[in-house]
């Protein structure tokens, strides 16, 4: 409460020195302070923040220190791997719009080909460096962000012929590309720390 309380009152001086001194508000912004937006309805201004989420979860206990270690892992993984999922649902999202205007099966193949050479020659070496627990968690995590397995993404632009043995090598490394995400019961402990990663909480 007293958190909330100081903010107004912050929010508040700002917007009564404005008033009284009839200056622009986004007129001399103090080093490292940001601009608010504002606008003004009748005699009055009214000031606008785009403020992020908050996210508040019970306290994390943990039972031992093998469990505390677990979760430390979990929150390095998901902060080396969630910018590669989103990066890899922007890519899809980039091709699937650059295959609508390409109607030769022939044509497709190949610029989907150089595509994918293109891909692996900019992000091969940082994927190479991650741990087998941080690409089985990148395989949930592009799940989660593109609604879709890997197996399925590999399935639908490279054939069933390739999924299956891109699998067989997953499964080799102890990883399955079938991985599915699942927020609300198994994943249920990622799905948290990526809101707080998300946030600049964690």
């Amino acid at each position: 409460m007293k958190i909330k309380f100081h903010i107004l009152i912050a929010f508040l001086t700002i917007a009564l020195c404005s008033i009284a001194q009839n200056k622009n508000p986004n007129d001399n912004v103090p080093k490292g302070g940001a601009k608010l937006l504002w606008q003004i309805q009748g005699s009055d201004t009214v000031y606008l923040a785009y403020l992020h989420d908050v996210w508040v979860f019970p306290r994390t206990t943990f039972k031992n220190k093998k469990q505390e270690k677990f979760y430390w892992r979990t929150v390095n993984d998901v902060k080396r791997t969630l910018p590669y999922a989103k990066l890899l649902a922007q890519e899809l999202n980039t091709v699937n719009t650059n295959m609508l205007s390409i109607e030769s099966e022939k044509e497709r193949k190949k610029v989907l080909n150089e595509y994918e050479k293109t891909l692996f020659k900019k992000y091969e070496k940082e994927l190479k460096k991650m741990s087998i627990s941080q690409g089985r968690m990148l395989m949930k995590l592009i799940d989660r962000e593109c609604d879709r397995t890997s197996y399925d993404l590999i399935k639908a632009y490279k054939g069933n012929a390739s999924a299956f043995l891109w699998q067989g090598v997953a499964k080799v490394f102890g990883s399955n590309l079938k991985s599915e995400y699942n927020a609300q019961e198994d994943d249920k402990l990622i799905e948290r720390v990526i809101k707080l990663v998300e946030a600049g909480q964690l």
